[in-house]
């Protein structure tokens, strides 16, 4: 069996999270491919908007782009910005400077640095599907949220992006791409919801199609180089020569669903 790279603690802390810059560069290559679908962070901050007032978590956070949304939309009191990556909450802090009210925790989402019944609404965005039991994560947000506090999770569908890992494979670059550990194994759209019930009451699930056209190689290079998922040899130029070579120089299309799931605490 291929080991899992997105459920080891030191590649998650390092290759994955270890870097602003390289997440900056996966977003900006995703970003410039997406030609359909609500931006995720929008779509957090308008279901925020509808739980109740106080103190707001956004576990997970990252470079902040959720965050700061949240900030600009609800305006809360309190609102923690909370991840493992020193490195990511550096760069989520200076996105948020001058927002009143914002703070920023390090830690794990398994022990939430957070008192019983602190927290109004949690947010926990494309970050459980790290936990071999995301469901004990999901168990540390209801602690953390007061009876009637709403949760926001969200995550990916299992087979995202699968028409690149088929590239990637038939190009020769990684022949096992298409057989390896998807980042969304643990916790991904079709067991999201059931998990998070182990914990909470779900209210509201909703499903969101995006899809993507990568330009040539280059962009689908500059993509594939920032995932672990793939054993990629050389630089993303060199990656990219190859797929000219092989199957050519694109376009790519290939698709996602972000699932987002609404509960509360009983």
């Amino acid at each position: 069996m291929i080991a899992n790279p997105f459920l080891d603690p030191d590649c998650i802390r390092d290759a994955l999270y270890g870097d602003a810059a390289r997440i900056a560069q996966r977003t900006s290559a995703l970003r410039r491919a997406k030609i359909s679908g609500r931006h995720p962070a929008t779509v957090i901050a308008d279901l925020a908007s509808a739980g109740p007032r106080g103190t707001v978590v956004d576990i997970g956070c990252g470079r902040g782009t959720s965050t700061l949304a949240l900030a600009r939309r609800l305006a809360p009191p309190r609102l923690i910005a909370f991840d493992q990556s020193a490195a990511l909450l550096a760069d989520a802090e200076h996105r948020l400077a001058g927002h009143a009210g914002v703070e920023f925790l390090q830690g794990d989402f398994h022990a939430i640095g957070l008192a019983d019944a602190s927290a109004m609404v949690i947010v926990a965005a494309f970050c459980l599907y790290h936990s071999p039991h995301p469901a004990t994560a999901i168990a540390e947000i209801a602690r953390c949220l007061v009876p009637g506090g709403m949760s926001i999770t969200v995550t990916k569908s299992a087979d995202s992006y699968q028409t690149l890992s088929e590239v990637i494979a038939t190009s020769g670059l990684d022949l096992d791409a298409g057989n390896r550990p998807s980042l969304y194994e643990t916790f991904h759209s079709d067991n999201q919801a059931d998990i998070v019930a182990t914990s909470l009451h779900v209210q509201q699930v909703i499903h969101d199609e995006h899809h993507f056209r990568f330009a040539d190689a280059d962009h689908i290079a500059a993509y594939a180089a920032t995932t672990p998922r793939f054993q990629l040899p050389g630089t993303p130029a060199e990656i990219a020569g190859q797929l000219k070579t092989t199957i050519g120089n694109g376009p790519l299309e290939t698709t996602s669903t972000v699932t987002y799931v609404v509960a509360t605490r009983p």
